[in-house]
């Protein structure tokens, strides 16, 4: 079966040898990647469980939570469009993930009780050390698309992380002010000595965008602007210099216009996989309080984008 909805959810063990023990839950979620994500990581592990894909309609999250904790269902990413709602729907709400404004894994005690969590900023945090083996704590990021969900995530962690400098750059600048006020009282340092503020708002279209990707050091898309092929790149890709590194949040295609044209200006780029692979290897760490095999992770889902 592609995927379980709510009402099927009392059935997810009937003829099964494994036991159904963890889940993501959206809507649409038939093409979700997480069960090839996972499924061989619990296997290589030995874990009698089987992880699976819930179809959940919106206004319905916590009573899936409900079902599926009573069903026998240990852990739960929540991908679109649920991880507001989610957040709404936990008991417990991590503090970052509060910020983040958004809960992508879900843990539930003994007690049927849920704690929601993201994983998306601490797994974007390991993306790029393992891309460029650097700390993204020692990088001045520029994040293009801060205003949506994986923006917001990556921006906050940035906070988090205490990078030098955080330029927030967006379509509308609405989202951003409150943003920009909560992601400074997270930074623990003095203010960064030069022209810009330690953390700045600015639109996709002020020409001083231009200026701004100059003095980063990690360019991130986190838009929707690459997915497909004929797309442009979601800033003017001569602005990007050799010095930069530039990550897309995009895994497929697998090199978008902009991770293209980056590399041709002599810059290093990567791709989102790295994320993807990150943060729900960290979904397995809250659940199994153990290590992961990220490699036959990454496996499964290349494998998955293969077919």
């Amino acid at each position: 079966m592609k995927y379980y909805t709510i009402d099927q959810i009392s059935t997810l063990n009937h003829d099964h040898k494994k036991l159904a023990r963890f889940a993501v839950i959206g809507n649409p979620v038939e093409h979700s990647l997480s069960p090839q994500l996972h499924q061989p990581a619990l296997d290589d592990l030995g874990e009698d469980a089987r992880y699976l894909r819930v179809e959940v309609k919106a206004g319905q999250v916590r009573e899936a939570f409900q079902k599926l904790y009573s069903a026998g269902i240990h852990g739960i990413n929540v991908t679109v469009p649920h991880k507001l709602e989610a957040l709404e729907a936990c008991d417990i709400v991590d503090p970052a993930a509060q910020i983040m404004g958004a809960v992508n894994t879900i843990v539930f005690d003994q007690n049927g009780n849920c704690t929601g969590l993201n994983t998306d900023g601490p797994g974007f945090a390991r993306a790029i050390r393992e891309e460029f083996s650097v700390d993204l704590g020692d990088l001045k990021v520029v994040v293009i698309g801060a205003g949506g969900g994986a923006g917001r995530a990556i921006a906050t962690q940035c906070a988090i992380e205490n990078c030098p400098q955080i330029i927030l750059a967006n379509r509308t600048l609405e989202k951003l002010h409150p943003m920009k006020e909560q992601l400074s009282n997270l930074v623990a340092r003095e203010e960064l000595k030069g022209p810009r503020d330690r953390i700045e708002i600015i639109s996709l279209s002020d020409p001083s965008l231009e200026q701004a990707i100059e003095s980063s050091e990690l360019i991130v898309n986190t838009t929707s602007v690459g997915l497909k092929t004929i797309d442009p790149s979601p800033f003017p890709s001569h602005w990007v210099e050799p010095h930069h590194l530039v990550y897309d949040t995009i895994y497929n295609p697998e090199r978008t216009r902009l991770l293209r044209e980056s590399q041709d200006q002599g810059a290093r780029a990567a791709n989102g996989l790295s994320l993807l692979i990150h943060q729900g290897a960290l979904s397995l760490e809250y659940w199994l309080n153990r290590d992961v095999p990220l490699e036959l992770m990454r496996e499964g889902v290349k494998n998955a984008l293969r077919e």
